[in-house]
Formats: C-alpha cells, sequence, structure tokens
C-alpha cells in the first residue's frame, strides 16, 4: 500500500499549524505539533479488502483570543474497501474552531485596545499625543492653549468664537484658511491615527493615516468665494473586537470632514466655530469587501475569516476529496487549507479537493468571535445553569402530554409548531439538535378511530341518531396499530414544519434491541453523527409498531445498561451515546417538585443533585405515555452520570411554552436542572424562606431591640472602617482595571470615610425614629359593645431590593428593613462584590445580638434579576435602585410581585417672569455643579429639562442662566419653541421625554405657568419638579396643579431625597400612586392589618330583629412614643 492518502499517519506527521500570523522566518516556538486521538493502525491489504482506509479526518482546533492557536488533534474514522474495478472511496475532512472561554472576557494582553473614556492616540512624524478639540473660556472665545481631550468610545461637540478681524487687512484667502485649519487641528495637525490604545511610533502597521476632506469651493457653486471652515466632523470607526492578537475594541478608520461657508456671509468679528466628534461601531457591517480579504484590512470579519464560517456555516469548514482506489500507484497530490496567513497541509489525494457545492464560503455574522464553543470535552456535565449557553448538541425530548391533545386523539400542532419553531432557531445558531419525539400512537388513534366511522354502513349511521352517532361505541384500538397508522403522518407534520425554516429533519425508528446488539449500535451512532454533519435534524422515536411489552430487566444499573422502555430511558440512552452536552426533557409539569404536583406542600426543586432521590415522593404517571415523573428522573440521573445536562420543564403551558427550550439553552431558571456540583450556601428560594422567618422574629421584637440592632450596625460602619475602606478599594482597582464603569458610577462605587460617618448618622436617625413603627395604631373604632376594632401597621413581608454599584444602599436598606420589621434578600452588582460581602457580614453581626442573623440575606449565587423577580411566591415587593434601564426591566420581568421605584427620573425646573437674579443664579449653581450634573451626573433627582417664561428671553437674567450653564460645561439642546426663537440654535432635541444622566440638559420656552404645568404632565416622569419665582400666588398654583411625588418652590431638585427629607433614609423614590410615593422610608415599607376584640359576638345579633345596633364610634388613639 503506497499511497499516503489512505494512510492516517499522513494527516499529522510531517506539518504543524502556526499559533498567529507572522510575516516572516517563522520561529519553533510558534509551530503546533498535531496531536492524533487514538490513531488507526496502518492501511493493509487482507484477501481482497483494504483494511484501516481513512473515510474521514476531523481536526479540532483550539484557539485563545490572545495567543492564538493552542492545540490541534485530529481523529479519524477508517473503513474496510474491497478493491476491484468498481471501489471508490469519498474521503470527508472537517475542521473544528473552539475555545475553553469566550474571546472577549480574556484577560488583556500586552497590547491592549481601547477603553472607553480613555484618550485617543494621534501622530504628527512619528511623534504621539492625544487627540484635542476646541475649548472655550468664560467668554465664548475659543482658548489659545487649553483643549478638550478627546475620549474613546464618547461623542462630543464643542463651540466657541473666533475672532478673523485682526488677520483680514492684509491676508489673502488661503491665510485665513490656514488660521482657521490650525486653531481646529490645535498645534500640531494630526496625520496618522492610533489603531489600539498602545500603540507605537515605530510600529507603521499600529497606525493609519486619518483622511481629510477641506474646505472644496465648487462644492458650493461659488468659484470666487473665500470659503473658510467653521466645521470639523471627526468621525472615528471602531469595532468592538480587534485582531487575533488583540481581541480588544480597536480603531478601523478616521475621517476629518470639514463643513466650509464663503467668509463675506460671516460676522467676521466673532466667527462661531464648532467641533463634532461621532464614533460608529463597524462590528456590524453591511458588506464584506469582494474577493479575498488585504493583508492591510482591519475589520475582523476578514481577519476571522475561517471563524466566521466557524460560526454560521454550521460550525465547520467541510472539504471533499475523491479519490477512486485501484492497485495501480498515481502521484499523489497536495490538499490545502489555507487560513489568514497559516497554510496547513491536511491531505493528500489524488484530486484537488472542493469546497462542498452547499457550503457558502461567504458567510458573514454580525459577532466577531464565535460566542458559542464549537466543541467542548465530554464527559462532565454543566455544573451551573449559566453554562449552558455553551451546549453544542442538544437532545430535546417530547413527552406524549406534550406532543398529544387534552383527549389523546390527534396532535396539539400549535404547540409543535412553537417547538419547532424554537429548534430550528438554535439550528441555524450551529447547534446539532437531535429530537426524541411521541405522538405517533396518538396520531394513529386519531386516523382509525376516523376510519372506524367511516366505515360504518349509511344504515347504521341513519338508525344510530345524531345523538347516538356522537356517543357510538369505538372499540379499543390496539397501540401497535396505532403506532403503525401514525408514524408517516407524524413524521410528515414534522417534515412541513421545518421545511418552513430551509431545514431538513430525517425519522429513526428504535428498539431496545437496537442498543444492544454492537452491530447495530454502531449503525444507530453513525447514521446520526451523519445526519448531524449534514446539518439534519433526526427525529427518533421507539418503535411502537413492533416493540415488545416490557418486562423488567436490569434497567438504569449504571453507566453501561439502561433499557429503552420508553422515550425518557431512550433520550437518556441516545444522550449519552451521541456526547451530548444538554437533554431537555418536557412534559406536562413545571418540573421536579418534592411532593406530587398538586398536593398543599409540594414545591418545585430548581436544582436537582444525585442522591436527593430520598427527599422526593413520586405520583402516578401520566396521563398519556409509558413513563411518569420517577422513570423521568431516573433517565436523567443515568444521562447526568454519562456527562450529560438535564432540564425538565413544562412543554405544554401555553404562556411559556413558546420560549422555553430557547430559555433553557439561555440559561434562565426554568424546570428543573439536575447538576452533580452542590453549592456552598443555600438556594436563593432557601434564602428567601429563611428571610421571611427571620423577618417574623425581627417584627415579633421590642421597638427598643429592632433599634439597639440598627445603632449596633452604625457603631460597626466606623468601627472597622479601615476593613471597609479596604474591601472597597478591591471594587474600585477591579473595576478601573477592566474599564467597563463609567467614572459617575465609579463614583458611585466608592466608599469614603466620610461616606461611612454619613451613613452612620443616618442609621442612628432611623433607629430614633424606629420605635413604634411597627404594631402602631392608626384607627380606632367601636364597632358595637365590647367590639372593638383597630387597625396596626405590620410589615410587608419580604423585600427583594435590587442595586447596582452602590454598595452605601446596602446598609441604609438594612436598616429601613429591621425598623420596618420586614425580611430581606439583597442582589447587588457584581461591581461591589467585595464591599457588599463585608458590609452584609457587618449587618448579620449586628442582628445577631437579639438573634435573628437570618432576617437578611445577600444573594451571592449566579441568580439572573429575571429569575429572582419568579420568585412571587416567596417575596412580596421588590425595590430596584439604579439605572433607569434596570428599573425599566425589573418592571417588565417582575411576575405578580409588584415594584416599587421609577423607571426615569425627567425633573423639570420652571424658571417663572417673577424670579429673582439673585434666587435663579444661586439654585441653578447648587443643583448644577454640586447635587446634580458635576458631582453626580446620573442621579434621579436632578433636572433634565429646563422651562423658561417667554418673558425672560433676551433678558438680563436669561444669559446669566446660558452662561452658568456653559461655564459648568453642560451641553443645551433646544426645545422645538426655544429653537424658533434662535437664529443659531444648539442642537435641537430628539425627544422632550429624555434622561439624560449627564452634563446635558434640554431647555424649552413657555407662556405661562399653565402651559409649564401642561408641559410636565406630557412630557415628565412625576418625579420631582420645581418653580422659581417670587410671586406667592403664581407658586402656590403650580404646588397645587402639579402631579408629581415631589413639587418645591424656590428649592433645588436634589432636596427629593430621604436623607434630606429627614427619613434617615430611603430605600428609594417612588412615582407609582399607590401604596409609598417619594422617598421612600420606614413608611413606606408598612402595610396594615385589623384587629378585632370582641365577646361572643355574632352578625345575626345585629340583624333587624336582633338585639344588638352598630356604634361605629371613633376612639382615641394611644399615646405615641415621645422618644
Amino acid at each position: 500500500m503506497t499511497d499516503p492518502a489512505l494512510d492516517a499517519a499522513s494527516y499529522y506527521h510531517d506539518f504543524t499549524v502556526l499559533k498567529v500570523p507572522i510575516n516572516d522566518t517563522v520561529m519553533p516556538s510558534m509551530k503546533v505539533n498535531v496531536t492524533a486521538v487514538s490513531p488507526p493502525g496502518a492501511p493493509h491489504m487482507k484477501d481482497n479488502t483494504c483494511i484501516n482506509v481513512v473515510s474521514e479526518v476531523i481536526y479540532e482546533i483550539e484557539y485563545s483570543g490572545t495567543s492564538g492557536i493552542q492545540s490541534v488533534s485530529v481523529q479519524f474514522k477508517v473503513s474496510n474497501i474491497s478493491v476491484n474495478s468498481r471501489s471508490s472511496l469519498q474521503q470527508h475532512f472537517t475542521i473544528h474552531f473552539w475555545t475553553r472561554t469566550l474571546s472577549h472576557t480574556l484577560p488583556r494582553s500586552g497590547n491592549p485596545g481601547y477603553i472607553t473614556g480613555a484618550p485617543l492616540l494621534i501622530a504628527n512624524s512619528g511623534a504621539k499625543q492625544h487627540m484635542s478639540i476646541l475649548r472655550s473660556e468664560s467668554d465664548g472665545s475659543c482658548s489659545q492653549f487649553l483643549r478638550h481631550t478627546v475620549q474613546f468610545g464618547r461623542n462630543m461637540r464643542t463651540g466657541c468664537k473666533i475672532s478673523l478681524s485682526p488677520i483680514l487687512e492684509d491676508s489673502n484667502c488661503s491665510y485665513i484658511q490656514q488660521k482657521l485649519y490650525k486653531a481646529f487641528q490645535g498645534m500640531n495637525s494630526a496625520e496618522d491615527f492610533a489603531v489600539t490604545g498602545s500603540a507605537h511610533s515605530t510600529q507603521a502597521e499600529e497606525w493609519m493615516t486619518i483622511l481629510i476632506e477641506n474646505c472644496s469651493v465648487e462644492a458650493v457653486n461659488c468659484t470666487s468665494c473665500c470659503m473658510v471652515p467653521v466645521t470639523l466632523e471627526i468621525q472615528i470607526l471602531w469595532t468592538k473586537v480587534g485582531l487575533l492578537s488583540n481581541p480588544q475594541a480597536q480603531v478601523v478608520g478616521t475621517r476629518h470632514l470639514y463643513q466650509c461657508q464663503p467668509l463675506k456671509f460671516l460676522n467676521t468679528s466673532l466667527v462661531p466655530v464648532t467641533t463634532i466628534v461621532t464614533f460608529t461601531d463597524m462590528t456590524e457591517w453591511p458588506e464584506p469587501p469582494r474577493g479575498q480579504p488585504q493583508m492591510h484590512w482591519k475589520l475582523p470579519f476578514d481577519i476571522f475569516f475561517p471563524f466566521k464560517i466557524s460560526l454560521i456555516c454550521r460550525r465547520h469548514l467541510k472539504m471533499l476529496c475523491r479519490a477512486a482506489l485501484s492497485p495501480l500507484v498515481r502521484s499523489p497530490g497536495w490538499c490545502f487549507v489555507s487560513l489568514p496567513h497559516v497554510t496547513a497541509a491536511i491531505s493528500r489525494s489524488y484530486l484537488p479537493c472542493q469546497r462542498l457545492r452547499n457550503e457558502s464560503i461567504r458567510c458573514w455574522s454580525n459577532i466577531p468571535f464565535i460566542t458559542v464553543p464549537l466543541s467542548r470535552a465530554h464527559g462532565k456535565s454543566f455544573a451551573h445553569r449559566s453554562e449552558l449557553k455553551h451546549a453544542k448538541r442538544i437532545v430535546v425530548k417530547l413527552g406524549s402530554a406534550v406532543v398529544t391533545r387534552g383527549d389523546e386523539c390527534g396532535l396539539a400542532l400549535g404547540r409543535l409548531a412553537s417547538i419547532v419553531e424554537q429548534v430550528s432557531m438554535l439550528q441555524n445558531q450551529g447547534r446539532e439538535m437531535m429530537i426524541v419525539t411521541s405522538g405517533a400512537v396518538a396520531f394513529g388513534k386519531q386516523r382509525l378511530r376516523h376510519e372506524i366511522l367511516l366505515s360504518q354502513s349509511v344504515r347504521q349511521a341513519l338508525h344510530s341518531g345524531q345523538s347516538q352517532l356522537k356517543d357510538m361505541a369505538i372499540p379499543v384500538l390496539e397501540a401497535r396499530a396505532c403506532a403503525a397508522a401514525g408514524q408517516s403522518g407524524l413524521m410528515a407534520l414534522y417534515e412541513a414544519m421545518f421545511t418552513q425554516y430551509s431545514i431538513c429533519a430525517a425519522q429513526i425508528l428504535v428498539t431496545n434491541l437496537d442498543f444492544h446488539d454492537e452491530q447495530k449500535r454502531r449503525n444507530l451512532n453513525g447514521t446520526l453523527h451523519e445526519l448531524l454533519r449534514m446539518n439534519i435534524v433526526p427525529i427518533i422515536n421507539t418503535n411502537d409498531a413492533v416493540v415488545p411489552p416490557p418486562e423488567p430487566n436490569s434497567d438504569l444499573q449504571g453507566v453501561n445498561v439502561i433499557s429503552v422502555k420508553d422515550n425518557d430511558s431512550l433520550a437518556a440512552r441516545l444522550a449519552v451515546e451521541m456526547k451530548t452536552d444538554l437533554l431537555i426533557v418536557l412534559s406536562d409539569v413545571e418540573g421536579l417538585f418534592d411532593s406530587p404536583p398538586g398536593s398543599d406542600d409540594a414545591k418545585l426543586i430548581d436544582i436537582f443533585y444525585p442522591g436527593d432521590q430520598q427527599s422526593v415522593t413520586f405520583g402516578t404517571k401520566s396521563r398519556v405515555g409509558m413513563g411518569g415523573m420517577e422513570a423521568k428522573v431516573k433517565a436523567a440521573l443515568w444521562a447526568l452520570q454519562g456527562g450529560t445536562s438535564v432540564v425538565i420543564a413544562n412543554g405544554t403551558h401555553p404562556k411559556i411554552s413558546g420560549h422555553v427550550i430557547t430559555d433553557i439553552v439561555e440559561g434562565k431558571k426554568v424546570g428543573t436542572f439536575f447538576s452533580e456540583v452542590k453549592p456552598a450556601g443555600p438556594t436563593v428560594e432557601q434564602q428567601a424562606e429563611m428571610a421571611r422567618a427571620g423577618g417574623r422574629t425581627l417584627a415579633a421584637l421590642q421597638p427598643e431591640q429592632r433599634a439597639e440592632i440598627i445603632y449596633r450596625l452604625a457603631d460597626l460602619l466606623t468601627d472597622q472602617r479601615e476593613e471597609i475602606l479596604l474591601a472597597n478599594k478591591k471594587d474600585l482597582e477591579e473595576a478601573e482595571n477592566k474599564g467597563r464603569l463609567a467614572l459617575p458610577l465609579l463614583k458611585r462605587l466608592s466608599l469614603s470615610t466620610s461616606k461611612l460617618n454619613s451613613l452612620a448618622i443616618g442609621l442612628r436617625q432611623i433607629a430614633a425614629s424606629s420605635q413604634d413603627s411597627v404594631g402602631r395604631v392608626i384607627r380606632r373604632t367601636r364597632i358595637a359593645k365590647d367590639l372593638d376594632l383597630e387597625q396596626v401597621t405590620v410589615p410587608i413581608g419580604v423585600l427583594l431590593v435590587i442595586f447596582e454599584s452602590r454598595p452605601d444602599c446596602l446598609p441604609q436598606v438594612s436598616a429601613l428593613a429591621i425598623a420596618s420589621g420586614n425580611g430581606l434578600l439583597l442582589k447587588g452588582g457584581k461591581e461591589a462584590a467585595h464591599s457588599n460581602q463585608i458590609l452584609h457580614h457587618l449587618t448579620q453581626e449586628a442582628l445577631s445580638i437579639h438573634g435573628v442573623r437570618d432576617a437578611v440575606q445577600l444573594v451571592n449565587t449566579r441568580e439572573e434579576v429575571e429569575d429572582l423577580c419568579r420568585l412571587d411566591k416567596l417575596i412580596d415587593l421588590i425595590i430596584p435602585r439604579g439605572s433607569s434601564q434596570l428599573v425599566r426591566n425589573i418592571q417588565k420581568a417582575a411576575k405578580g410581585i409588584p415594584v416599587m421605584g421609577h423607571s426615569e427620573g425627567i425633573c423639570h425646573v420652571y424658571v417663572d417672569t417673577d424670579a429673582s437674579v439673585e434666587k435663579v443664579t444661586r439654585i441653578s449653581k447648587l443643583w448644577e455643579v454640586r447635587d446634580s450634573k458635576c458631582e453626580y451626573p446620573a442621579a434621579c433627582n436632578a433636572l433634565e429639562t429646563l422651562l423658561i417664561h417667554r418673558d425672560l428671553l433676551r433678558t438680563p437674567l436669561f444669559d446669566q442662566i446660558i452662561d452658568m450653564l456653559r461655564v459648568e460645561q453642560v451641553k443645551i439642546h433646544a426645545g422645538p419653541k426655544f429653537a424658533s426663537y434662535l437664529t443659531f440654535s444648539p442642537s435641537e432635541v430628539k425627544s422632550l421625554r429624555i434622561e439624560y444622566g449627564d452634563l446635558e440638559c434640554c431647555i424649552e420656552v413657555v407662556d405661562s405657568v399653565q402651559e409649564a404645568v401642561e408641559h410636565i404632565h406630557k412630557y415628565g416622569s412625576s418625579h420631582t419638579d420645581v418653580i422659581i419665582t417670587e410671586n406667592e400666588k403664581t407658586a402656590e398654583f403650580f404646588l397645587q396643579h402639579v402631579d408629581s411625588a415631589c413639587v418645591f418652590w424656590n428649592a433645588s431638585t436634589r432636596f427629593s431625597d430621604g436623607y434630606r427629607f429627614g427619613l434617615g433614609a430611603e430605600v428609594g423614590i417612588s412615582t407609582s400612586r399607590i401604596h409609598a410615593r417619594g422617598p421612600v422610608g420606614i413608611e413606606g415599607l408598612l402595610t396594615t392589618k385589623w384587629l378585632l376584640r370582641g365577646n361572643n359576638h355574632v352578625v345575626s345579633d345585629f340583624s333587624e330583629h336582633g338585639s344588638m345596633k352598630y356604634l361605629h364610634e371613633s376612639l382615641p388613639l394611644p399615646q405615641r412614643n415621645a422618644n
């Protein structure tokens, strides 16, 4: 045997793969050897048969976003070929690219890309500097020395005025143009732009030329005009992912575009000039360049050309080589696979390799890096739900109750169509989907019943009558016959549904014998692998037309033995045989319960661990099918032991069946997840139950005892100051290293000695005011003699508080929950993990003095916020503390749990015509400089829209307001009416309903206080609104008519705060109209209950002829605690 194309050794001996693209000499350290996995022996002849001939070669290439290709392994499939004149061999080649960790989460390499907020690098003649743009002085003129530094990812707009008068007399047009160009560019004009944030000035490939478009005379059809630049628009194109050795954000193109005007149309004494910086993400590129990518091309979809094919085109590049077997020796040819800058010989063949016709080589995606691992080492199941999104090969088992209708005659077509849609979506993402389905018996039963009715004679139908015909007795149908009649129709239905998504399906019928016979088992395995390789969805079912009756055997006695008695065991067996990553079992219940579903104490088990079977009581089997929940659990545990993760969920519920499969793959808390890894601490459900029990004990304490706990917590905040600040320092360092938090969020995250002291003061205020919060009588009524009714305050129950980047929120909310006797679940942002951990530890230490340590729980598991919002039986109120987007997401995700908060803080300040200059400027500086836009621009009680009375336009008061905003670098957006009054207005606002959360605000003009109130009602968020005026009558009209949670007169919007209101602290600001509104303190965390004390009273005594009469007398309330 002389042909190397048939020998496995030819595919891994003699060549290596390069780690990363290089241009010069290949160093030994850059080479990666190819490792063969269980290589077969050399081919040899036995009689007239060629043994061990290579029929398929599968390469597994592991790569890293920072270090390039890490390893290459190869596996083989061999065949035995009879050698004769008609023999031929078809060889298949597959390349899998995969990564252990998502590239965009890898630590930054020595050549990091740009970080949001970092300065941009430009160069002139090799000298590096930061890109900068125009900056104005306090009088509005352009500064000659100070300029704004351009920060990556942040759009900017600046403006100022340049005087041209001194240079006009003896200057020509070119000189004036150059003068303005220099003003725009600064001291040194930019020639090149750095691709990454650490580009070296000597490395030409790390820089790109800036495209500059200067003024064009022809563009304005004014050949005799002197065109001068008045606006510079800097357009920067960037991508979220860069080159292979640089997986961070990078710049891919820059253009300077000047907008010009004729000089004769300008007021040369002061020419307004503007600079605009815009960043455009080019990761989503509409059309790739034609032909092969060039070496200098920077966009990632060309740099990662093979990976793009892997992502979209079925996750692997296949090549087909055909070789005619013949005893004659022919000269072999080489077949190559070319990667960018990497060429590896992978096979030898008689004919050149050709790509399969059904593979589109130009497949593009919006995601430059692979987001789903293309392969993973089988043998160990996923430990957490969050890892399920990495599942590549998935089996979906559809139970009989899922597929069939409630009458068990026919299929649930709508439900089945939804399942097919979800499977198709995952298949088109590049996953390998398989379906184990029931339904043939039900479908056949429907058909056979129909045939029996049609076979009745006309006489029988006429004489039986309509009502009797409906109830005509139909003989019991044998299941095998039903299966035989229903198999073809069921498969035809699947084919028609999958065709709608351009996916082909194939049917496979199996029995238990197919797994016991080794040759049949290998054939089944090969068939399934071939179907998956061809992007076909296998639909597997037990061959119920010939299956023998179930008989006892050694079922589920280890990994190597499982009898296929139903589709549950079939799905488990296939999952392990095919080395499946995930098995999804859909039935008619939500998952696994600790007792039969429907019983009073039944609880859904979120995560089930091997060995927990003793804690579960199983009920009867489902209404249809052969298995029950016990069979499902046994099959699931067997599959889990074989390395396949399992989720059992409801596939019949109309509200979730349309997305249950995709939700499971996305890691959402759906059904019961089987895991071999037990968490170190309690589950979130257990934490909620602990918080409820602890809260009830807390509410039963004396007010002095609850106050003592809060005082103790206040003392711990100051006593343990160094430990708290040390933990907070770790959070800050990690946040800065990752570069994911904007400056305002970093300020929120930061703790200081002064902050801790302020926290302690606030907590002591809460303790002092909480003496009679719980159990306070707010109403007493004498219903009748010796029958008294009281309404008293009680805790709400269990609170879930979700907060971002604010560790100081934890002790504040904990103190309010303790004072109000509520159990508390806390979910903080991961960016404050260290700070939250120590603050929660101190809170539990304070609670321990009265034995209620469990009343406050910190959720540290991988629970998603959306999953927490579904615990409607364990949580009574959700309070989000964070961005408006967070609040909106929680309001949308909350299922049956009320949410207290506000989604937006669009606060208005109306400056009336009777406002004084001193008061306006003083108030404006208060909320603009200190409390809002400068110190805390993301505050929910910061000004977003400034309403100005029309009569104030072009007055000194109006000028002072504008000057103050300009000095503080507040970007102004003009409302429609305000813009109509201006010749050259700021950028017109896109919407009057925007919460900027930054140094930006909108200015709009109104004609009266009535119009101001109408504007606030139309565009506001009912948060906080202010009037500034000296007219008391106007002020009272505003206070009474504005329907917001907080309405102020001559005071800053920033006073809308629980601490400033004297509440000690707040859990948030509510804009809802039920229960609490405005800053929510202790009172907002209480509800009431009614206590009725009687003496053998019955309602019948109060009837018309009864002996008692209703009094309904109001009784005095008990004296409140003066302390």
